[in-house]
């Protein structure tokens, strides 16, 4: 713990906490302080001027970053018969129909996404309360309930994040991790920033971004110039 602290307390001594950077040079400060003996992930976290209470002012989407997380993804398919065998074939990691759906009720849940054929949602209909509060449950606007399971799952393993904006107008996301070089990193975070500005809802009023900030897992936060974020 005290060596972990002391590489905070100078990482921190390295950054403007008053400055808001360009994304170029907030990446490249991550990259700098990020010490850790892992690969650290990095991260985006948004403060957005919308309130999802109002169905007007939700922001939601799904993103294909062009050199992916860098992390394993565990995809679940709720298939039956053909598409089941599609899925197996596109390298889904758990696949069933009501068994699957005790397994999850059980609370065995060793997958990170989750996807459904429309046919299959009245079953994963009652999983709401379990998927839900876990960001898993599948949905037709980000991709996830499809008949065409193999593209489902090749962008979920591939790159593709979801975002959805928390009750406090926050939005927060894995955009890469520390190994990856600066440009690629760069080119994930201007392709995220792009799809949360492109997804302004029509009743977000007056500044819909307020506040960006980036970090690795370990490191401190850096705040990132909203004017240069949307120049993008």
């Amino acid at each position: 713990m005290a060596k972990a602290g002391k590489r905070l307390q100078a990482a921190k001594a390295k950054i403007d906490r008053k400055k808001a950077y360009s994304v170029d040079e907030a990446v490249a400060l991550i990259k700098e302080n990020a010490k850790a003996k892992f690969d650290e992930t990095i991260e985006i976290a948004m403060n957005l001027g919308v309130d999802p209470r109002h169905a007007d002012q939700m922001v939601r989407g799904v993103v294909a970053l062009p050199n992916g997380t860098g992390r394993t993804v565990r995809v679940a398919v709720f298939a039956r018969d053909a598409k089941a065998e599609e899925a197996k074939k596109a390298g889904a990691d758990v696949i069933g129909a009501e068994d699957l759906m005790e397994q999850i009720q059980k609370g065995e849940i060793n997958f990170d996404k989750v996807i459904a054929t429309p046919d299959m949602m009245p079953l994963v209909g009652r999983l709401g309360k379990i998927l839900g509060p876990r960001g898993m449950m599948p949905n037709p606007r980000v991709g996830t309930v499809t008949p065409d399971v193999t593209k489902a799952i090749d962008e979920a393993k591939g790159g593709a994040v979801e975002f959805r904006v928390e009750k406090a107008g926050v939005i927060h996301a894995g955009v890469g991790k520390a190994s990856f070089d600066e440009k690629a990193l760069v080119d994930n975070v201007r392709t995220f920033l792009t799809a949360v500005f492109k997804a302004k809802p029509t009743g977000a009023k007056g500044a819909y971004v307020k506040k960006i900030a980036i970090s690795s897992t370990m490191g401190p936060g850096i705040m990132i110039d909203v004017a240069d974020a949307a120049a993008v």
